[in-house]
């Protein structure tokens, strides 16, 4: 099972941090600066951390230079992803689908 998230990160904030949701899309803040992938490092193992998955199950699926992106999430469903991460409402998931 996995999940596809639409997330709007913004690289170079003072520390790494869920905002909220805005227009239906996850809005993230991360401390790594947008040079050389690092945010996007950042992004993915922020978010591995606080869902509780390891670093690989979250991965930039389009977007990979952009700060809209799209994210997929291995091995949780949508219900789990909202109550890890605090969010609740109508929000983006792109999708869900088994394995």
């Amino acid at each position: 099972m996995h999940l596809i998230l639409a997330v709007r990160v913004q690289p170079g904030a003072r520390r790494n941090q869920v905002v909220g949701l805005s227009a239906g899309v996850l809005r993230v803040k991360v401390a790594a600066p947008a040079v050389e992938g690092k945010a996007n490092a950042a992004l993915t193992a922020y978010l591995a951390e606080l869902l509780g998955v390891r670093p690989r199950q979250v991965t930039i699926v389009k977007g990979d230079r952009s700060r809209d992106k799209l994210l997929r999430v291995e091995g949780l469903s949508r219900i789990e992803v909202e109550g890890r991460l605090g969010i609740v409402g109508s929000w983006a998931s792109v999708g869900q689908e088994g394995r």
